[in-house]
C-alpha cells in the first residue's frame, strides 16, 4: 500500500517512523514548509511534495492528515473527493462547517475513515475499559479526569508561540486539544447529554487560546464526570479515577498502573502497564488498526459519524465556558 502523509511536524514524522516500523515501504510526503520536506526526506529517504494536489496525483491508498487543527476538513474533503481512505488526527476539526457533507462523501464512496484516538489504545485505558465493561465496580457513579502540561516544554525545539496550540485561528486551545479525555470517558460511559465548563486563559502565556478548561459533563446513564485539561503544569500529569457503586478504579500516568478496588472483597488490586515505557506503543497499534481497516479486516474504532459526535460535544464545551450556561448535546 502507498500512504500519503500530510504535514510532517512532530505527529507526522511519528506516524512516518511508524508506518516503517510496520513494513510500509510505499510512503510519500506533503507539507508547505521545505524545511520540514528536506527533513523527512532525508531521514526516511520519501518522495516529497510541497504542493498538496500534486501528492494527491500518486495516487495512494490511504492519506494521513497530521496538519494544524484548521486545515484538516479542507484537505479531507479534497481527499475523499478523490476516494481515498483516511487517517485524520485529533480533532475532526475546529468547526462544524463542511461535516455533514464529508460524512456523505465518504458514506458515499464507502472510505475508511479513522480519526486520532491513540489513548483508546493504551493498555491502561483498554484495561479499564475491559473491567468496566465486566462490571468490576458495578455502575459507574461519577469520574474524575484531568490532564496538563507546560505548553513551551511540549515541543521545546520549537516556539510554542507558533504552535497551533497556541493560536485560536489554526483551532488550538486546551479543550479540543484535550479532546481524547471527552473522547475516552464517552467510550467508557456511554452518551453525554449535558455539559458545562469555566475555561479562559488564566497563565502568563504568550497565546490567544485558552489555557485552563474545568468540564462537568453529565451522561445519559445519570452519572457525572469532570475533567480538568490545562497547559499550565510544569510536571506533565495524566489521571482517570471512576466511582462505582461497588469499587473505584484508579489510573495515574506517573504510576504507570491501573488500581482496582472491590468492596465485596475490600481489597486493592495493581496492574502494571504492560508496555515498556514506551508511549509509542499506542500509536503503533493505532495505525495497525487503520492498516487493517483499509485492508477490509476490521471496522474503525471512531470514524467520521464518531468523530463528529465527539467535536459536537467539544464545541458545546467552549460554548459554556463563553455563555457560563449549561448546555444540551
Amino acid at each position: 500500500m502507498k500512504f500519503l502523509v500530510v504535514g510532517c511536524g512532530s505527529i507526522g514524522k511519528r506516524h512516518i517512523r511508524n508506518l516503517r516500523n510496520l513494513s510500509v515501504d510505499d510512503i510519500i510526503a506533503n507539507d508547505i514548509r521545505r524545511d520540514r520536506l528536506e527533513e523527512v526526506k532525508k531521514a526516511y529517504g520519501l518522495r516529497t511534495y510541497i504542493d498538496f494536489e500534486e501528492a494527491l496525483k500518486q495516487e495512494p491508498d490511504a492519506v494521513l492528515i497530521t496538519t494544524p487543527t484548521s486545515l484538516h476538513l479542507q484537505q479531507a474533503l479534497t481527499a475523499s473527493r478523490r476516494g481515498y481512505h483516511l487517517f485524520i488526527e485529533k480533532p475532526l476539526s475546529h468547526t462544524l462547517d463542511g461535516v455533514n457533507e464529508f460524512i456523505e462523501i465518504v458514506t458515499q464512496k464507502k472510505l475508511v475513515v479513522l480519526v486520532g484516538c491513540n489513548m483508546r489504545f493504551h493498555s491502561s485505558i483498554l484495561l479499564m475499559k475491559e473491567l468496566l465493561d465486566k462490571k468490576s465496580i458495578g455502575n459507574v457513579i461519577c469520574a474524575r479526569l484531568q490532564s496538563g502540561f507546560y505548553l513551551p516544554d511540549w515541543h521545546p525545539y520549537e516556539d510554542y508561540r507558533k504552535s497551533y496550540s497556541a493560536n485560536k485561528h489554526l483551532g488550538g486551545g486546551v479543550v479540543l486539544d484535550g479532546i481524547h479525555e471527552i473522547d475516552y470517558i464517552r467510550w467508557f460511559l456511554g452518551e453525554i447529554e449535558q455539559v458545562f465548563c469555566f475555561a479562559g486563559k488564566l497563565s502568563d502565556l504568550e497565546i490567544d487560546t485558552e489555557d485552563i478548561a474545568e468540564i462537568l459533563l453529565k451522561f445519559e446513564t445519570g452519572a457525572i464526570a469532570e475533567i480538568h485539561l490545562d497547559y499550565i503544569q510544569r510536571f506533565r500529569g495524566r489521571s482517570c479515577h471512576l466511582i462505582g457503586d461497588r469499587g473505584t478504579i484508579i489510573w495515574d500516568q506517573k504510576e504507570r498502573a491501573v488500581r482496582l478496588y472491590s468492596a465485596g472483597n475490600n481489597h486493592w488490586q495493581v496492574y502494571p502497564e504492560s508496555f515498556d515505557n514506551d508511549l509509542n506503543e499506542m500509536y503503533i497499534k493505532e495505525m495497525q488498526h487503520f492498516i487493517r481497516c483499509v485492508e477490509g479486516k476490521e471496522q474503525s474504532v471512531k470514524n467520521e459519524k464518531e468523530a463528529k459526535r465527539v467535536l459536537e460535544i467539544a464545541l458545546a464545551v467552549k460554548k459554556s465556558a463563553q455563555t457560563h450556561q449549561i448546555i444540551k448535546v
